[in-house]
C-alpha cells in the first residue's frame, strides 16, 4: 500500500518538475517517475576517500545502495527521489562531492593518471584536469562539449574521441657528449625518427617526431632531455557518430598557449555551432579553414 501510494505521489509530482533545471544540475530523468539518478562531477577520475564514504552513504540512504560507473570516469546515483534531492545534494558537499552537468554544456574533464603515478606519464594529467575544469565546466555551449587529457602517445584516455582532447609528449634534445652509443633510443621509436651513424652519433629526423618520448625514458646516459608538452586534437565523437580527432597545430610548449587554443576553440564553436549541433557537425556544415585559421592565430600568440 505504501509503495501504490508513493507511485501515486511521484506520477503526480512528475507533472510540476522542471527536468531541464534539474538536468542541468546533474539529475538525469529516469523511467521510474519522480526518480533520477545523480550524476557527480568526478574530474580527472579523481576521489578522495572520504568522497567515496560519502557516495557511498548516500546510495544506501536515498538510492538502492549501488552506484552505476560511467565510461567517462563518473558516478551516478540512481533511484534519487524528487523529494530528497536538495538533502541528497547537502549530504554530498558535507562530503566535498559535487554535482555534475548534463545537457548542452562544457562536461566533466577525463583525464589518466599522468606522469605524478604513471612512469609512461609526459605531463601531470590531473592538475591539467582540475585547471580545465575550473575554466570551462558547465559553460554554456549549443550543445555539449567534452575535454579529455591523457599522458602520453599510449592514449589511454584516447584523446581524439574527445572535442578537444590534449595528448602528453615530450619535446626533445639530444646531448650528444652524454651519449654512449647504445642504440636503445632507436629501436624503440616506432615512428623512425631516429638513426645510428657507423660513429654511434644518433641523428633525429624532426619531420617524423611524434614527441612520443621513449627516447627520453629509455636512455641510460641522459643524452636525450625532454619538456612536456601537448599534442591536441579536435573535433573527435564517439557516439551515433564515431570521428577521431584531428591535430591542425604543432606541437604546443606551454600550457598559456594551450588554454589560448581552448579558449578560441570553445568560442569558435559557441558563435558558429547551431542548437543541438556537436562540434564535428559544425566543422562538416561550415569547413575547417576558418577554424584552423582561429586556433593557429591562438597558437602564435
Amino acid at each position: 500500500m505504501a509503495d501504490e501510494q508513493q507511485s501515486l505521489s511521484a506520477e503526480k509530482k512528475s507533472k510540476s518538475i522542471n527536468y531541464a533545471v534539474l538536468k542541468k544540475g546533474g539529475f538525469m530523468r529516469q523511467k521510474q517517475k519522480g526518480y533520477f539518478s545523480m550524476r557527480l562531477s568526478v574530474v580527472g577520475g579523481y576521489m578522495t576517500s572520504e568522497n567515496i564514504r560519502t557516495v557511498s552513504e548516500v546510495a544506501e540512504k536515498y538510492g538502492h545502495g549501488y552506484v552505476h560507473m560511467t565510461s567517462r570516469q563518473g558516478i551516478e546515483i540512481p533511484f534519487i527521489y524528487v523529494d530528497d534531492i536538495e538533502e541528497v545534494k547537502n549530504k554530498l558537499a558535507e562530503g566535498g562531492v559535487k554535482p555534475g552537468v548534463c545537457g548542452p554544456r562544457v562536461r566533466t574533464v577525463t583525464a589518466c593518471q599522468g606522469s605524478e603515478v604513471c612512469p609512461s606519464g609526459c605531463i601531470d594529467t590531473l592538475k591539467l584536469a582540475r585547471e580545465l575544469s575550473e575554466r570551462y565546466f558547465g559553460r554554456e555551449l549549443p550543445h555539449k562539449f567534452k575535454f579529455g587529457v591523457t599522458g602520453c602517445a599510449n592514449n589511454c584516455l584516447k584523446a581524439e574521441e574527445n572535442d578537444f582532447g590534449v595528448k602528453g609528449g615530450l619535446y626533445v634534445s639530444y646531448n650528444q657528449p652524454n651519449c654512449i652509443g647504445c642504440g636503445v633510443c632507436v629501436k624503440v621509436c616506432k615512428a623512425g625518427a631516429l638513426s645510428i651513424d657507423e660513429n654511434k652519433v644518433i641523428h633525429k629526423d624532426e619531420s617524423k617526431c611524434t614527441n612520443c618520448g621513449k627516447c627520453v625514458k629509455v636512455c641510460p646516459s641522459d643524452a636525450w632531455v625532454g619538456e612536456g608538452g601537448y599534442i591536441i586534437s579536435f573535433a573527435g565523437t564517439f557516439g551515433n557518430t564515431i570521428f577521431k580527432g584531428e591535430s591542425y597545430l604543432p606541437f604546443v610548449r606551454d600550457k598559456e598557449t594551450l588554454f589560448r587554443v581552448a579558449d578560441a576553440t570553445i568560442q569558435y564553436f559557441q558563435d558558429h555551432a547551431k542548437r543541438g549541433e556537436r562540434f564535428r557537425l559544425t566543422l562538416e556544415r561550415e569547413g575547417t579553414e576558418d577554424f584552423i585559421k582561429a586556433v593557429k592565430e591562438a597558437y602564435n600568440g
